[in-house]
Parts: structure tokens; C-alpha cells; sequence
């Protein structure tokens, strides 16, 4: 079980990361939205993994899961979607105001005309 959840934030960091160095905006927020489901995992794993236990400690109850993991990742959903939203927001009106989706700003050449002057 600790393999395959390892393996799992391992394919969402890498693949988080691949497209997060991709030049357009849209795959860039899936990137970043990638790489917080990664911490996400990560974060809620450190709680240890156990199936069927109560988060909360109570009489005759020898294993318990702890809930400060638990509760840090519903944080730190609702923040990344709310990042998320803004994000997209920006990268939108981004593109309506120079029709292009690039992150980087394209270098400018001097165009043919200035350079007969």
C-alpha cells in the first residue's frame, strides 16, 4: 500500500513538474494543480495509512489515525482551488488582451523598417 501511494505522488511530482516547464499558461495550471494533489497525498499520508481507524481517541480504542494530517489537507484544498481560480482568471485575461498564451514574453526584434534608418 505505502508503494503504490509513494509511486502515485512520485507520477504526479514528475509529471507536475513536466508541465509546469511547458511554455503555455494552461498547462502550466494543470502543473501546479498536479503538484498540489502531489503535497496533498503526501501530507495526508504522513498521518500514517490505516484503514477502519477512528480519527478520534476514545475508551478501548488501540489504534487511532491522527487528524492533524487530515485536517491540513482540507486546508489545503480549498486554498488551491481558490489559487486555482485565480490563477486561470489571470492567465485568462492574460490571452483576451494579447491573444496568446505564452508564459514568457517572446523577445522583440527590430522589425525590417527601423533597421533602414
Amino acid at each position: 500500500m505505502e508503494f503504490l501511494i509513494a509511486s502515485a505522488i512520485g507520477i504526479l511530482t514528475a509529471a507536475g513538474i513536466y508541465l509546469v516547464l511547458r511554455l503555455r499558461s494552461f498547462p502550466v495550471i494543470l502543473g501546479v494543480s498536479l503538484l498540489t494533489y502531489a503535497v496533498n497525498i503526501f501530507l495526508f499520508t504522513s498521518g500514517r495509512i490505516t484503514i477502519g481507524a477512528s480519527p478520534i481517541l476514545q475508551k478501548d480504542v488501540t489504534t487511532y489515525s491522527d487528524p492533524l494530517p487530515q485536517a491540513l489537507v482540507l486546508t489545503a484544498i480549498v486554498i488551491s482551488f481558490g489559487m486555482t481560480a485565480v490563477v486561470v482568471m489571470i492567465a485568462l485575461g492574460s490571452y483576451l488582451g494579447s491573444n496568446d498564451d505564452h508564459v514568457d514574453d517572446p523577445k522583440v526584434e527590430p522589425s525590417e523598417t527601423e533597421d533602414a534608418t
